[in-house]
């Protein structure tokens, strides 16, 4: 038996209307845009967002960073070993529940971190300059309703 082909009218309408198409290719191209801006510190966006996730004022879990992040964990723990080879972050056991582990960002950490926050206030104050004909706020809005 041979498969049907996808009715031309209907690869038309997904290219034109998909949602998640059309989101993964702004994420992409954002992220592109944010790693070429970083690229001085050298730390890629996701490494930012990920660091970023580490400044809470108590070291968090590697559960509750996949969660922030909507990531799985063993792509949180990929991501991690890199930063850790570089010793940008500490991953410790937590003292009252030996099985979860804490994470947080060693003084290179900060300091890098640190930096790559002055790049990433200038670089999302240009990125909302572009969007002339965009609301920012409530296009974070509706990003936060999608997730």
């Amino acid at each position: 038996m041979t498969p049907g082909r996808v009715p031309l009218e209907t690869v038309h309408a997904v290219r034109d209307s998909c949602l998640c198409l059309h989101t993964q290719r702004a994420a992409r191209a954002l992220a592109r845009r944010f790693d070429a801006a970083l690229r001085p510190v050298g730390l890629t966006q996701g490494q930012f967002s990920l660091m970023m996730a580490l400044s809470a004022s108590k070291p968090p879990t590697l559960g509750e960073v996949a969660a922030l992040l909507a990531m799985d964990r063993t792509t949180v723990t990929a991501a991690l070993k890199a930063l850790d080879r570089r010793g940008l972050v500490s991953i410790g056991r937590d003292k009252t529940d030996g099985r979860a582990r804490r994470l947080s960002l060693t003084d290179a950490g900060r300091a890098r971190l640190f930096d790559a926050a002055e790049i990433w206030r200038s670089e999302h104050a240009a990125l909302e300059a572009d969007l002339e004909s965009v609301d920012p706020t409530a296009l974070r809005a509706m990003l936060r309703a999608l997730a």
